[in-house]
């Protein structure tokens, strides 16, 4: 596609090298996730499972029983669902209650919660309403109040940061009409003009943009002298003059979602409200989002949560060919599926948070892991869900009410959750980020060796590098305690089932994992990254060995404090012996399978050799561009902003 006259022209290597220029360079933490990623299974980066300070414990839960007394007496899903539109007085409750500024601290008159509570905090609203979950979920971990947490300046927290824990939402707007995940396009600009930025263009998919106070926006400052340029962020209040919400957008769920299209015309901003310097705003953003993607998971859980009381329910009391259908395989293979996986991905998240809290290790790996997994997990979790309820899983809760039968809102559930796949990141970006980073120690020793605008004497000095990293690093693919019967013994307690098999084949796989990677290198070269097929496949391996090896923390810790412990180790050996199937599979389909073929296809269906195919239908689609116009310019259209007051 050309790009449109107010839109840069950008080559492919332009656009990945805006990307990569993002990136956090360096690594300056451990991280178990990039281990597994090498081969290496450092056990001891994630056991004995780290645990929060008991006054954040004492404090998270305070807040937890309010919240989810607010939850139960104040919230009415159905009629949000109905209407299309969370009530004012929700939102106004749950300032009131402090959620707004759950994640902010104290002294600025948060809650100051751990990333632990803060994630069980949206996994109870989420399962209350999805909506409400997404709202609090922007506003803190993307909007306003993360980015000046890590790049603000003091007077830029001690003005917004107040406002946004009691009083005022935030939005965060980086996507534009035709702009996803290639922001080298970005075209939004902000040029100075003395103490200020004039701000011109249109945002699409603004979640809580409708009803923000705050917005974070993302807009490209052109190089001039005294000016580095590029995309920069920048704090902006929804009232200025010359923003206008020109479109609230619906969607097939998350029906209370106030989202909508924002455009930014002749918009003066403060030099005082730029985040951090020119050029580092898509740095900022992939940094806020290192631990805000976790929100997004916390949902997941409890939406897996929600599923496996439904499907305990239902099939408990459903009875055919003269017993409950939880006793016939095919159904409680759903419902076995459905309880491992929950276990394991609150294991993934509340470890992955834990971390986050601590500040010890690296955690951009497992966070992304966290979100692409629980989003993918939750969504075949939601549809087996339908499958186990029938018909009743088809119908919505309304229907079911009106004809006598209990308002399961199963079909909202499995609308709602299908956005995880797209949100922040959708799973075949997720792939391709993870991937970059899993290579990343491949690249840092031996990328010249790929690059072709390399010189001779450039490649010549990286493969001296890379020989003397691959002499040290290839024989410890070849063995390791994964082969040895008696490793990993402390999960294998008396009168509990046996995981340490599983922790076994874990560091095995890890292994294996890394010696794939490295013939992929040597097979492909400079042609590595066009074989998204087989990199979406390693980050899936990598995803499920994360989470075996945190359902298999997870199970000894509850064994330890004595909570559940029997429990917890049959669902996560049961979690394992899943994941291994599936593990297993994905190995397989390294080398075996239909990229190539596919390929071809694709070049045939874009170059009209099987139109024929479509014939026999009609298309009830609408008149338009698929792609709306967004050339900047004063808004012709009403303005639906509304701050709830």
């Amino acid at each position: 596609m050309s790009a449109t006259p107010h839109q840069p022209a950008v080559t492919e290597r332009e656009a990945r090298q805006v990307a990569e220029a993002a990136r956090e360079q360096d690594w300056r933490k451990p991280s178990f996730a990039k281990e597994l990623f090498l081969g290496r299974f450092r056990l001891d980066l994630i056991h004995p499972h780290p645990m929060p300070p008991d006054e954040d414990v004492q404090r998270g839960e305070e807040f937890l029983a309010k919240l989810r007394d607010f939850c139960e007496t104040r919230i009415d899903s159905a009629l949000i669902e109905r209407e299309a539109r969370i009530p004012d007085e929700v939102i106004n409750g749950l300032k009131e209650l402090g959620a707004l500024g759950m994640k902010i601290d104290t002294k600025y008159g948060g809650l100051g919660l751990t990333q632990v509570y803060y994630n069980k905090a949206l996994a109870l609203v989420g399962s209350a309403n999805p909506a409400l979950g997404a709202l609090l979920s922007a506003h803190q971990s993307i909007g306003v109040p993360q980015p000046l947490k890590l790049f603000g300046t003091q007077e830029q927290r001690d003005i917004f940061l107040p406002r946004c824990a009691r009083t005022d939402i935030s939005a965060f707007l980086l996507t534009e009409p035709d702009v996803g995940s290639d922001p080298a396009r970005l075209a939004t600009s902000a040029v100075p003009d003395g103490d200020d930025y004039v701000l011109d263009g249109v945002k699409l998919w603004t979640t809580n943009g409708v009803v923000a106070d705050l917005l974070v926006v993302m807009a490209r400052v052109p190089k001039s002298e005294g000016h580095k340029g590029g995309i920069t962020a920048f704090v902006v209040e929804t009232a200025s003059e010359g923003v206008t919400v020109e479109n609230r957008n619906a969607f097939m769920g998350l029906r209370g979602l106030e989202n909508g299209v924002t455009r930014l015309h002749q918009v003066r901003v403060p030099a005082a409200n730029r985040i951090g310097p020119e050029g580092a705003g898509l740095k900022i953003a992939l940094t806020t989002l290192n631990t805000g993607r976790l929100s997004l998971p916390a949902m997941c859980v409890g939406a897996g949560k929600w599923c496996l009381k439904i499907a305990r329910e239902w099939s408990s009391v459903r009875e055919q060919w003269g017993k409950p259908v939880a006793f016939h395989e095919a159904v409680g293979a759903k419902i076995s599926f459905i309880a491992a996986t929950t276990f394991a991905l609150e294991a993934v998240l509340d470890l992955s948070s834990q971390m986050a809290d601590e500040n010890r290790n690296d955690i951009r790996i497992e966070a992304a892991l966290a979100k692409l997994y629980g989003s993918e997990m939750a969504w075949l979790m939601a549809d087996e869900l339908v499958q186990i309820r029938g018909g009743r899983g088809f119908e919505t809760a309304d229907s079911l009410a009106a004809r006598g039968e209990r308002a399961v809102p199963a079909e909202q559930v499995l609308r709602d959750l299908r956005i995880n796949r797209i949100f922040e990141g959708s799973t075949e970006i997720m792939h391709l980020l993870i991937a970059r980073e899993a290579v990343d120690a491949h690249l840092s020793v031996a990328g010249d060796l790929i690059d072709p605008e390399k010189s001779l004497s450039d490649k010549a000095k990286a493969g001296a590098n890379a020989g003397v990293f691959y002499a040290k690093w290839l024989p410890k693919l070849v063995a390791g305690p994964g082969q040895l019967p008696r490793s990993y013994g402390d999960f294998h307690p008396a009168g509990h089932v046996d995981l340490s098999g599983h922790l076994r084949y874990v560091e095995r796989s890890a292994r294996k994992l890394a010696r794939s990677t490295f013939y992929a290198m040597s097979r492909w070269q400079g042609r590595m990254e066009t074989k998204q097929g087989f990199l979406g496949r390693i980050v899936d391996i990598g995803a499920e060995l994360f989470a075996m090896s945190a359902a298999c923390v997870r199970a000894e810790l509850l064994r330890t404090t004595g909570d559940h412990g029997r429990e917890a180790y049959q669902l996560a050996d049961a979690f394992c012996s899943q994941s291994r199937v599936r593990v297993e599979e994905l190995f397989g389909r390294l080398w075996s399978n239909t990229d190539d073929l596919d390929r071809k296809v694709v070049k045939g269906v874009l170059g009209g050799a099987y139109t024929w195919l479509e014939e026999g239908v009609v298309d009830p689609s609408g008149e338009g561009p698929w792609i709306a116009d967004a050339t900047p310019g004063p808004s012709e259209r009403e303005n639906v902003h509304r701050p709830i007051r």
